[in-house]
């Protein structure tokens, strides 16, 4: 008998994308996100889990895609990576399903970029292609997830503010953007 998987399935774009059930802690409706102003444009904030701050990686905008309708609620999926808790906000959620390690298949080649780094297979499904997500890769989430290192990013982002005007304000040496504080 072959060897088997379990994946959670979610969409994004209409295209099926999976992280290992293991990997998975929950998967939840849309929560308030708090905006962090210093974080990349893929960190769409922190989302307050049952008292866990978790960072929340918006996966369209990670893959380069477009935006969400703004009346399309995201919906979170939110898994154990070697770093901490990660949110990764999808489109859709799809089923648990079970495959056969035989039907893996390498990443093609034409995945660059974010996808093809994580992209750690492929599985043909009965009219789809399942896009199977290695959530361990450090580049699922541009910033550490660490309980640490989300309080460093949001003091940082708090003493920016008590600075004088017009300060450049960095973020892993780049900067981000220029601000007057109130």
């Amino acid at each position: 008998m072959a060897s088997t998987h379990k994946f959670c399935t979610f969409l994004l774009h209409g295209a099926v994308f999976a992280a290992p059930v293991p990997k998975v802690q929950e998967v939840i409706q849309h929560q308030e996100i708090t905006q962090v102003s210093l974080a990349p444009e893929v960190v769409r904030g922190l989302i307050n889990l049952r008292g866990q701050i978790v960072s929340a990686v918006d996966l369209r905008r990670r893959l380069g895609l477009e935006d969400r309708a703004a009346r399309q609620l995201a919906m979170n999926v939110v898994v154990r990576t070697n770093d901490g808790a990660v949110s990764l906000l999808v489109d859709e959620m799809g089923d648990v399903i079970e495959v056969e390690e035989t039907t893996l298949e390498s990443p093609p080649e034409t995945l660059r970029g974010f996808a093809g780094e994580v992209v750690s297979g492929v599985y043909k499904l009965s009219g789809r292609v399942l896009l199977a997500l290695d959530v361990d890769k450090s580049s699922i989430c541009p910033i550490s997830t660490s309980r640490k290192a989300v309080a460093n990013l949001v003091l940082e982002e708090w003493t920016a503010c008590a600075r004088g005007p017009l300060r450049k304000l960095e973020w892993r040496g780049r900067a981000k953007k220029s601000f007057a504080p109130r």
